[in-house]
């Protein structure tokens, strides 16, 4: 809801060359064209380009699934030696903003937040940087493609695929498709997960319904009672529900 009125406050604080809008420039594009331009004048001998690149740090404006897709996009900085990876600040605008709890953005966007976003900026240029861990999943489906990956997702290479079959001791059939993804804080399946799926897709599809973190935790809360937090049967079986027919495997 912040974040059309979010991008105006921050054209007014910093250049526009410097606010990207994540529904038009995915955060991968700026990983291999914007920090690559930098790269390249840096090669050619250009010292402000080569300042910017190693002093560059970079704000996120969004929840957790936003701040994990700009991470997991950077990390390709690692694997390409092109470091160093340039440090993620979070403004959050999410519902339960749990990694920017964790490293002290806050768990919630102010009511006064034109003046709040200043704070972030300033807080962004004199802050600490401590390291996260992050974790690799590798999901094994059983038969198919996924036609529609989520952004935490992608193929996973030939390479992957065998690390994956010796790690788990079992060989991929034929029909077996291989995903792998990078995640922060925790990874879920079942009830929880099932509940957040929902919401995302209601969000998709019917945007007015998300009106801010109050209207967003009520919307939770009955998707929690309808997939049964509360209501499950004695009967029921306590299992991950629904997940067994879907995951041949998950390392």
């Amino acid at each position: 809801r912040h974040g059309p009125e979010l991008k105006v406050r921050l054209h007014e604080l910093i250049s526009k060359e410097q606010v990207f809008d994540l529904s038009v420039v995915k955060p991968s594009d700026f990983v291999r064209y914007g920090l690559g331009c930098l790269e390249r004048l840096a090669d050619q001998g250009d010292n402000c380009a080569k300042d910017i690149r190693a002093n560059l740090r970079i704000m996120v404006a969004g929840g957790d699934g936003t701040v994990g897709w700009v991470l997991g996009c950077l990390q390709e900085l690692n694997k390409s030696k092109r470091e160093p990876v340039p440090p993620t600040g979070i403004i959050p605008l999410g519902t339960g903003n749990d990694l920017a709890r964790s490293f002290g953005w806050g768990g919630s966007f102010p009511f006064g937040w034109r003046s709040a976003v200043k704070r972030y900026l300033n807080k962004a240029v004199s802050a600490s940087v401590v390291h996260l861990d992050s974790w690799q999943a590798v999901i094994r489906m059983p038969e198919g493609e996924i036609t529609e990956l989520p952004h935490a997702l992608k193929k996973a290479e030939p390479a992957d695929q065998l690390e994956f079959s010796k790690a788990s001791g079992s060989e991929l059939t034929e029909k077996a498709s291989c995903y792998k993804g990078v995640f922060y804080n925790y990874l879920s399946i079942g009830m929880d997960a099932q509940v957040a799926y929902g919401f995302h897709h209601l969000r998709d599809e019917k945007p007015y319904l998300a009106q801010g973190p109050v209207a967003n935790k009520l919307i939770y809360a009955g998707y929690s009672c309808t997939q049964g937090w509360f209501c499950t049967p004695c009967t029921a079986s306590p299992q991950l529900r629904g997940t067994s027919e879907h995951f041949a495997a998950l390392h």
